[in-house]
């Protein structure tokens, strides 16, 4: 396998001016890949030139990808300081003292000292087995609050301060829920984690985050055309068949896939996009070295953006609510415990 050069690859920076890669490998295999599979590619990865690994306790791989991680420093492919790894606090360990041990649980897994990243996978406590159905619902889940939230977050900076994780982030979150939690962080986060494709370009939540020096890392960054069945409705779009990025695809000779990554990469956001197969997961990386869209691609594609939601999240809703659309303040407001 060749290797790509990294001075190849554009970079991101975190708000403390440290460069990150502009694009990572996403481990989650949204139930239909095994966790050796996505082991088994995320050594591949590393080999040909990936260094930013995104993972979840709740993806149920964390142990598999800590061998490889391992394997990888051990066999003098990357030290570890090249690598970048994120990992998330699952939405069951949120209670007091329990972010430090799901975080010692990732460490251990990982095989890892630190973690580089570690997020807010959600911002409530509402639980859902993996792989459960679209239509269950867990009877103690409840509405956001900041209360709580805090009581999270304060653990995460806590585990920053013990040197465990370098940075800590949130993920899945809204402008009016940002606003109301910013201001009392005592560390900011460096990364939103977000759904972000060209049919989902979240214009409003993307600009609030670059303006508070916090990076956007975008998952589903293709649309997830491999995504749960518990996730698809009806009225969900293909990003690859959005007429926009199918014009570039064939300007560029590529795979409309190829398109979206690119678009995501000269945008300024970290996509990262999963893929088991070597052939897939070496072309993500390779074509945001080469052969840029144009400006009119880019302007082409930005007015594409149809707000299609794909990861809506209705597992996590509670007794009451009204829709999947509480759970993102889709009126402009937080849905609390008390009411709006």
């Amino acid at each position: 396998m060749e290797q790509m050069d990294q001075n190849m690859l554009p970079k991101r920076k975190l708000s403390t001016g440290e460069p990150i890669p502009c694009m990572g490998l996403g481990t989650f295999g949204s139930d239909k890949y095994g966790a050796s599979d996505i082991a088994k590619a995320v050594y591949g990865a590393i080999k040909y030139g990936y260094r930013l690994i995104d993972c979840a306790s709740v993806y149920q791989n964390e142990s598999n990808i800590g061998e490889v991680l391992e394997k990888v420093v051990r066999e003098n492919i990357v030290e570890r300081k090249e690598l970048f790894v994120t990992s998330k606090v699952w939405n069951d360990m949120h209670g007091e003292g329990k972010v430090g041990e799901a975080c010692r649980k990732s460490l251990s897994d990982l095989k890892l000292d630190y973690l580089d990243l570690y997020f807010v996978h959600w911002p409530f406590p509402n639980y859902h087995a993996p792989g459960c159905d679209g239509d269950s619902r867990n009877p103690d889940s409840r509405p956001f609050s900041v209360e709580e939230f805090m009581g999270t977050w304060r653990q995460c900076e806590a585990l920053a301060e013990q040197g465990l994780v370098r940075y800590i982030g949130m993920s899945n979150m809204t402008i009016p829920k940002l606003e109301a939690v910013l201001p009392l962080c005592r560390i900011k986060p460096a990364a939103l984690e977000m759904e972000l494709h060209p049919s989902f370009q979240q214009q409003e939540l993307f600009a609030y985050a670059l303006e508070h020096d916090i990076l956007p890392i975008g998952y589903c960054p293709i649309g997830s055309p491999s995504r749960p069945e518990r996730d698809r409705t009806g009225e969900d779009l293909a990003d690859t068949e959005l007429s926009a990025v199918k014009a570039a695809a064939r300007a560029h000779g590529v795979h409309p896939a190829i398109i979206c990554l690119k678009w995501a990469v000269q945008r300024g956001q970290v996509p990262i996009p999963f893929s088991v197969k070597p052939e897939q997961y070496m072309a993500n990386l390779k074509c945001v070295t080469e052969d840029p869209l144009t400006a009119q691609e880019m302007e082409a594609i930005r007015l594409e953006d149809k707000n299609c939601r794909l990861i809506k999240g209705q597992v996590f809703l509670w007794e009451g609510a009204g829709g999947w659309q509480d759970l993102w303040d889709m009126d402009g407001k937080i849905v609390t415990k008390t009411g709006k």
